[in-house]
């Protein structure tokens, strides 16, 4: 929970996971705590979310069943708790992706090309 306080979480590549009608965390970094002795966590473990029987059936459910994604968007505490905010997503498609990284290191090359000008 100090690692989560302080906002060391990394949600870049995790994901949601349905397995024996749990919902698990998987991918997700949350480092150790610095200040702790040995006996610390494993930083990418799977950890498993607490959902209610009828949000798991709602949108976990769908998601294993259509081939969707569930993907971590932001974590927050309330009332001393940390909760995660869940959304489903489609993954890309192999032509997506082609395109996405044509288009980011284009991206990136117009602006090395802008820095050097100055």
């Amino acid at each position: 929970m100090k690692s989560l306080r302080s906002g060391r979480i990394s949600l870049d590549e995790a994901y949601g996971r349905v397995d024996k009608g749990e919902v698990w965390l998987v991918g997700c970094d949350i480092p150790e705590y610095e200040k702790a002795n040995q006996l610390n966590h494993v930083p990418k473990r799977r950890r498993k979310l607490l959902l209610h029987r009828r949000e798991i059936a709602k949108f976990a459910g769908h998601a294993f069943d259509k081939g969707l994604t569930l993907v971590p968007l932001k974590m927050y505490f309330s009332r001393g708790r940390a909760k995660l905010l869940l959304g489903v997503g489609r993954g890309r498609k192999t032509h997506d992706k082609r395109q996405k990284l044509k288009a980011d290191t284009a991206k990136r090359e117009i602006d090395t090309a802008l820095k050097s000008r100055r």
